[in-house]
């Protein structure tokens, strides 16, 4: 009988598109936890967020890219190469497109990328709860006629529809392997990169034009404290002194709320009290300067 049960399958899945599609919203949802942090700005994520999700018979490692965009930068072309990069090391791709916005440059730019992969690639059609289903067949058509596809699956992310049979047929591309993950690990993330990036994701909601390109955030110490309370303490780097005014607000009242909205987010990650404390530091021009990249993480290997 032993030989009946079925063999436990794993493997790793990159989620890839151009910015803003809602690759983090779907490892999120999949994940059933907020660990790849959404705004409705570009380039949101920057490095490649490793997302767990393990079941009796399967186990699938995603991997969030950055969105693949034209770069003008030293981050952006590291956030570009991270993308392709996440290509070579895995099982299936999911190409994710906005069903809402028409098919654009960006999205010619990654099928051209995608031509080169011999991996299995999915055609991952979100954010089909904000268009017409009859919609649907002719931009799969005009999608298919650019890249020959292994599954065409259409989702909404945000609401979860369809995602279950998204799992599905990642399931049957996923050879027999080891669990790489114990069973109730999300992430292979540090704690204190998530806290980090729950930061900026508050920053990035809250201001407008350059600004969420400009800062970087950098946890420099996280302890237990009295109480079972979790002391953090961060840094917010911006590019120039008067970014530094915008973050802190007018009497410190932006810092207060990024604050106390991060701190909620980091209490039910964490399922501790947290005492958080924020620094804004100037960094001139620090997404071009190589040695301040590397310090905040920012590595090609």
């Amino acid at each position: 009988m032993s030989n009946d049960k079925q063999k436990f399958k794993s493997g790793f899945v990159a989620i890839v598109g151009r910015p803003n599609v809602g690759k983090s919203t779907l490892m999120n949802q999949v994940i059933g936890q907020k660990i790849a942090i959404m705004s409705d700005k570009p380039q949101t994520t920057r490095n490649k967020i490793h997302g767990v999700y393990t079941t009796d018979e399967m186990q699938i490692v995603f991997l969030d890219t950055p969105g693949i965009h034209k770069s003008n930068s030293k981050l952006g072309d590291y956030m570009v190469k991270s993308a392709m990069s996440a290509l070579e090391e895995v099982e299936a791709v999911l190409f994710l497109t906005d069903v809402s916005e028409e098919l654009g440059g960006g999205d010619r730019f990654i099928i051209e990328q995608l031509k080169k992969v011999k991996t299995p690639v999915f055609l991952v059609m979100n954010k089909i709860d904000k268009v017409h289903p009859e919609a649907l067949l002719p931009i799969i058509q005009k999608y298919s006629k650019l890249h020959e596809f292994t599954e065409v699956v259409p989702v909404s992310a945000l609401q979860g529809n369809n995602v279950t049979t998204l799992l599905e047929q990642i399931a049957r591309y996923l050879p027999e392997g080891p669990q790489y993950y114990p069973a109730d690990q999300i992430t292979d993330h540090p704690e204190q990169f998530i806290c980090a990036e729950l930061i900026r994701e508050k920053i990035l909601q809250s201001t407008r034009e350059e600004i969420p390109h400009s800062i970087a955030v950098e946890i420099e110490s996280m302890g237990a404290g009295d109480n079972g309370v979790v002391n953090i303490g961060a840094v917010i780097y911006v590019e120039r002194p008067s970014q530094k005014g915008i973050i802190i607000g007018k009497n410190g009242a932006m810092l207060k709320e990024v604050g106390r909205r991060s701190r909620q987010d980091m209490e039910r990650l964490l399922g501790s009290k947290i005492f958080l404390e924020l620094w804004v530091k100037v960094k001139e021009d620090w997404r071009n300067r190589e040695s301040v990249l590397k310090s905040l993480g920012f590595r090609h290997d």
